[in-house]
Parts: C-alpha cells; sequence; structure tokens
C-alpha cells in the first residue's frame, strides 16, 4: 500500500496567522505552476483528487495542509510563477512563501517539482535560496520524466544533480518522476519517509 495512501485534507491557510500550530514534522510539496506538482502528491497518496489539478496554471492559492495522523502531514504550497497572477497576489505569495519556508519550525523537508523539460528555473533558484539555509533537507522531483528520451532524462538528472550540489550542497537529493507512467514512487516514498517516520535518536545517558 502506498505510504501516503490514507492522507486526508486537513486545513488551508491563506496567510501565516492561518497555519495550524507548528508541532509535529511537515513535509511541503513546492513548484512552478504546472510543474505537475499535484499530480505528483496525488500520484504519491494514490488519490485522484487529493490535491487539485488544473489545466490553468495557478489555481492552487493555498497552503493545503493534508494530514497523515499523528501529527504528520503533506503540505501542498502555491504554485509560482504563473504570470497572469495579479501583482498584488504575486506579492503576497512571495513573502507568505518565504518566510513559511524559512520559519516553519515544524517543517522536516522540501519536495520541489520540476518539470524535467525546464529545469531549475529563476524562481526555483529563489525557492533554493530561500529554504536551503535552514539546513533541512530538499529533495527534488524532475516531473513528467516520461516526455523525455532515456538518454536525455540521464543527462537532465546528472546536469541538474551537480548544480544542486556545488550551488546548494549535499542535502540536496534529486529524482526524476512520471506521474502518467507512475515512475519513481518507490524512490520517492522513500525519502519523505525517513523525513516523516524516521524514529528519533535516543539520547546517551547522562554520566
Amino acid at each position: 500500500m502506498p505510504l501516503f495512501q490514507n492522507a486526508t485534507f486537513f486545513i488551508s491557510a491563506h496567510h501565516l496567522r492561518d497555519l495550524p500550530p507548528a508541532s509535529g514534522i511537515e513535509v511541503a510539496f513546492a513548484g512552478r505552476s504546472n510543474a505537475g506538482k499535484s499530480s505528483a502528491l496525488n500520484t504519491l497518496a494514490n488519490h485522484n483528487r487529493l490535491a487539485f489539478v488544473s489545466k490553468q496554471p495557478g489555481r492552487t492559492q493555498l497552503i493545503n495542509f493534508f494530514t497523515l495522523g499523528d501529527d504528520k502531514h503533506l503540505v501542498d504550497l502555491p504554485g509560482y510563477g504563473y504570470a497572469k497572477v495579479p501583482e498584488a497576489m504575486r506579492a503576497h505569495w512571495q513573502n507568505v512563501l518565504a518566510r513559511y519556508l524559512s520559519e516553519r519550525s515544524s517543517l522536516g523537508g522540501l519536495v520541489l517539482v520540476m518539470d524535467s523539460r525546464h529545469p531549475l528555473t529563476p524562481l526555483d533558484r529563489q525557492m533554493l535560496d530561500w529554504f536551503c539555509p535552514s539546513g533541512k533537507p530538499v529533495h527534488v522531483l524532475l516531473t513528467k520524466s516520461d516526455k523525455l528520451s532515456r538518454s536525455e532524462a540521464a543527462l537532465t538528472l546528472n546536469r541538474v544533480r551537480k548544480e544542486l550540489i556545488e550551488t546548494w550542497g549535499d542535502a540536496c537529493s534529486i529524482q526524476l518522476f512520471s506521474s502518467l507512467k507512475k515512475q519513481g514512487v518507490e524512490e520517492a516514498e522513500k525519502v519523505i519517509g525517513k523525513w516523516l517516520f524516521a524514529e528519533p535518536e535516543e539520547e546517551s545517558p547522562a554520566l
């Protein structure tokens, strides 16, 4: 059974003040509008409509929390970079996303979704610049990898991996992913599951 099979909608937030208390642990999914973020979430949860998928970019305008139980959550962040979003809304979400990624204490890791045909856009780089100073891990999903040939996919994977590590450090990991072909699901589950369900390290007994 998929690791996130039991994910259910919990709450939506428009402002940081609307967020639930920063307890437990959560993993956020971020990505450029139309990069396949909602489709990736749905695929990992084995649920057709857990996260809303639209042909029209820019539809996800709220921070949506999905609960896995036991105070663990998946968080769907608003897609960024859609040109037709009004400037005031774009500025609002830029501020909210920057603060959420840099200040949220319960955030255990970031899944950054990039279209494998157009990886590392300027806005993707900005997300990494906001988040990576936290020292928390990033896992990049290169989505729509079925649109590339095997050789193109391998070259893209290696090129992006090299730049991630050189620029943002070895807290970044990366893989190919296809929601359409259900490729890369187990690999993503292994990484994200480790963030969410890892047993806390036992403290050494005091002398």
